[in-house]
């Protein structure tokens, strides 16, 4: 084979390898999963059971990422997972305290680093900020006009979790987050915080590509 040839056969060699490196740094999908919030207590109060109790509010999460650092010992993304929460459920010590329910929204753009990256399995860790909003609802558990307001604030995020890859571009994801935020207005029931955790464990899947 003459020099030029193979030349050119490395040059195409090189090339092909170019695009595979390339390939597969996007990453797109959603998962389902509950959210966990502590019990905190009624500031000031002095009746029965002066606290206010959070459900396990039902979640709903898309999430895209970009890996720009790739090895095989670890890879770095730039991530971008939005949570909402369609239904958290409030109990606050008795009737006309704190409404019904209410919905959330984290958005919180991140940097997330996995563990060898290009095998079967891979751990990671995720840290990163962004703005969460609250959509109060308008009444409380019996009936009686909710007086709090919706409201928005910076979020932190810090998680884990594992991928797990199931076909060659299709891969499950295991995850815990949490997501420190501003509280809920409860006019009616004053926690005397301001921030709280929102503890945020799903399962989904996203593609590779």
């Amino acid at each position: 084979m003459s020099g030029r040839l193979w030349i050119a056969v490395l040059f195409l060699l090189t090339l092909v390898a170019s695009l595979a490196a390339q390939d597969e740094k996007n990453e797109a999908g959603g998962a389902a999963g509950r959210t966990f919030i502590g019990t905190q207590g009624i500031q000031g109060a002095t009746f029965f059971d002066p606290n206010i109790r959070y459900g396990k509010g039902i979640d709903l999460e898309g999430y895209y990422a970009r890996r720009f650092f790739v090895t095989q010992l670890f890879s770095i993304a730039a991530e971008v997972p939005v949570v909402f929460n369609v239904d958290e459920d409030v109990h606050a010590g008795g009737p006309g305290l704190a409404p019904g329910g209410y919905k959330t929204l984290f958005l919180t753009p991140s940097l997330r680093v996995n563990l060898f990256p290009t095998t079967a399995v891979s751990p990671w860790g995720s840290i990163g900020g962004g703005f969460g909003h609250i959509f109060q609802s308008g009444t409380f558990l019996y009936g009686a006009p909710n007086t709090g307001k919706n409201t928005t604030s910076g979020v932190v995020q810090y998680g884990a979790g594992l991928d797990v890859k199931l076909i060659k571009r299709l891969v499950a994801r295991l995850e815990g987050r949490d997501f420190w935020a501003g509280e809920p207005d409860f006019p009616q029931a004053p926690t005397g915080k301001t921030r709280q955790s929102n503890y945020y464990v799903s399962l989904g899947v996203f593609w590779r590509f």
